[in-house]
């Protein structure tokens, strides 16, 4: 496809839009490293000297798709949050953030790689940009869940976000298996260390609680 130059702000977002598609597709597909910025200029049908009037690197773009579906998550999280009441039980608290994110399976497509490869190839300024992001954007959730478990507040609510997140990106990638390993965990000797996203999430979530509205 061959695009003319965007003269409008509709175009413009057309455009970026695109591009997000196709970085993605790639992302899911090959993992960050083998990801070139020429390869999406590519599958975006756009040329390198044109993608270049949208973004500077790949890893800006990463960092823009990233961050688009991780705003989706957090307004629908919150959302969800507000109809739990006060000490709500831990397992419905767990489960509230479980269900928010397997409703947003392309975030935790890429959560793996933002955890893993991104944040030691962005630039200081990029990641920079981003964590005022992400800490703006999680604030009014730190709220929601201070409302819910008053012994968790502030710096406890935000480590409950780091520790959750970091749970959540590792059980999702253990569950992207090679054949070899589908095999392994179908033998009965090693059928304790077989993945379960639900039950590996949910149970980590409510540890998290529980210790944090503890100390």
């Amino acid at each position: 496809m061959n695009w003319q130059r965007a003269r409008t702000d509709e175009k413009r977002n057309e455009r970026k839009g695109a591009i997000y598609k196709a970085a993605f597709t790639l992302f899911k597909k090959s993992g960050y490293d083998k990801v070139s910025f020429n390869g999406i200029a590519v599958e975006a049908g756009f040329t390198k000297s044109n993608m270049y009037r949208y973004f500077s690197s790949k890893e800006e773009i990463f960092l823009n798709v990233f961050a688009d579906l991780f705003e989706s998550w957090v307004n629908e999280y919150s959302k969800q949050l507000q109809t739990l009441e006060q000490d709500v039980q831990v397992e419905t608290f767990a489960y509230a953030w479980f269900n928010s994110m397997l409703s947003h399976p392309r975030l935790l497509d890429l959560m793996p790689i933002l955890f893993v490869s991104l944040e030691r190839n962005s630039s200081f300024e990029q990641l920079l940009k981003f964590k005022r992001l992400a800490m703006n954007l999680l604030y009014s959730t730190t709220l929601d869940i201070s409302r819910i478990y008053p012994e968790i507040a502030g710096e406890k609510a935000f480590k409950f976000l780091t520790l959750s997140y970091a749970a959540t990106a590792n059980y999702w990638a253990a569950t992207m298996q090679s054949d070899a390993l589908k095999k392994i965990y179908q033998l009965d000797e090693f059928q304790a260390l077989k993945p379960d996203f639900e039950k590996d999430l949910t149970t980590s979530i409510e540890i998290i609680i529980r210790g944090l509205r503890a100390s």
